[in-house]
């Protein structure tokens, strides 16, 4: 490999013509420069040329791939080829979720000398409390949340599987607004409950005379979505001769308004929804397989809140905010261990329903344990039950039941790291911040 480490002019130059945020490294993960784009968006007002990405990026003394960070530099250096990932930031703006495609440069003997970078903030998710979108850290929160950044752009068709109450519709909706057609409707259908010719009316319209009660021509939701998203929700409760017609739309891009000769062409993106093992439908002959595989093009598991415990505070300071968004509540430490030693099984809606029930049983600023429903004062199992923790707020309960977790784990940091429903770099973090080696 050459000796003159130095990039091209021209290549720095190149930067600052691109208008998403860019900075070029070199191989040992320092910025050798960054574009005006990510100076005015990304830099916090001192200079990032000279140091460290993983030091500007995410505050760390090591390399993302050592404190147990999916690194594209280290992945890149090995592939020799483009990655792509999505990391956590540190912004201006606080944390957020950022799309990184790194493609390396090559020098005049063909060894891999530098890497160019650009950063593609995804807006539909925080990694703090938010009062709108996404909301969450925990690892498998943030599996879901690639495979949506990755699928979002194109105009696959989108299965969302997971329990009910896990905020599939919110998914579906940050879809919508990381796609193309973020400009263009967003139209959710909820499947369950409607008989066959009500479906048939409501997603492909009717004209007039149609059937009894069709006074007048009446559009379609397929309609209502042109060049947007339609969300199936309960796709699974689709009647078998309504699957037949989706499927025919899926297939052609076309449709018939009940009543109608017409074929007309559908522009949409078909994002579906279940909780329904669908599966074992098909095996019992209930959900046609045809329609499975056109509509499974690309499938996302969203997590139960079981999986992604410590995101619980967080959803907390965001749900307050959105349940009760004129007052400035909080919750009390005590009533915080309540809330994380429960296992809800309703996931976030029932998070969600318990918060407002305490918000409405609070008279003051801090909810308590005793504004929490009866049903919740459910002690864990003793396996699982942290030190007592000191007097506070909830952020002393999350370091003593941290650190009770590390003094008396005797295993590896990466199991330590899956016991705590952690990413092993925020294990990293957190044993810096609390002085542990």
């Amino acid at each position: 490999m050459s000796t003159d480490t130095r990039p091209l002019p021209e290549l720095v130059s190149f930067l600052e013509t691109l208008a998403e945020p860019h900075i070029l490294c070199d191989r040992h993960y320092r910025i050798i420069a960054a574009n005006h784009a990510y100076r005015s968006t990304c830099a916090t007002g001192r200079s990032v040329v000279g140091r460290t990405c993983y030091e500007v990026s995410h505050h760390y003394n090591l390399p993302c791939d050592q404190a147990g960070e999916s690194c594209p530099l280290a992945r890149s250096l090995k592939s020799g080829q483009r990655e792509r990932v999505l990391h956590l930031h540190h912004t201006p703006r606080g944390e957020e979720y950022v799309n990184i495609e790194l493609s390396p440069i090559r020098d005049a003997s063909g060894e891999v000398a530098w890497f160019i970078e650009k950063m593609e903030p995804l807006n539909v998710a925080r990694g703090i409390s938010d009062n709108r979108g996404l909301v969450g850290r925990a690892p498998a929160f943030q599996r879901m949340l690639e495979l949506v950044a990755r699928a979002a752009p194109s105009d696959a068709s989108i299965l969302l599987q997971g329990e009910s109450g896990t905020g599939k519709e919110l998914v579906a909706n940050a879809i919508h607004e990381a796609s193309l057609r973020a400009e263009h409707p967003f139209v959710a259908v909820d499947c369950s409950g409607l008989p066959e010719t009500l479906f048939e009316s409501e997603v492909f319209g009717h004209e007039r005379g149609a059937f009894t009660g069709a006074s007048a021509r009446k559009p379609g939701l397929i309609e209502a979505a042109s060049g947007g998203t339609l969300f199936l929700d309960e796709l699974g409760d689709i009647p078998l001769g309504m699957q037949v017609k989706l499927l025919r739309l899926l297939e052609t891009g076309t449709y018939r308004r009940v009543g109608s000769t017409e074929l007309r062409r559908a522009d949409i993106r078909l994002v579906s929804a279940t909780h329904r093992p669908l599966q074992e439908m098909i095996a019992r002959g209930t959900f046609r397989q045809d329609l499975y595989y056109r509509i499974n093009t690309f499938p996302i598991t969203v997590p139960a809140l079981r999986e992604r415990p410590s995101d619980i505070p967080l959803l907390v300071d965001s749900l307050l905010g959105r349940v009760a968004p004129t007052r400035k509540l909080r919750i009390s430490a005590a009533a915080m261990r309540v809330l994380m030693a429960y296992a809800f099984p309703g996931n976030v809606r029932e998070l969600r329903n318990v918060l407002e029930r305490a918000s409405l049983m609070c008279d003051g600023d801090e909810i308590g344990p005793e504004h929490l429903a009866e049903e919740l004062h459910v002690p864990p199992p003793a396996a699982t039950l942290p030190a007592p923790a000191t007097t506070g707020n909830w952020q002393d309960i999350e370091r003593d039941s941290f650190l009770h977790a590390v003094r008396t784990h005797r295993g590896s940091r990466r199991d330590l790291a899956t016991r705590l429903g952690l990413s092993e770099r925020t294990l990293y973090r957190k044993l810096k911040q609390f002085g542990i080696g």
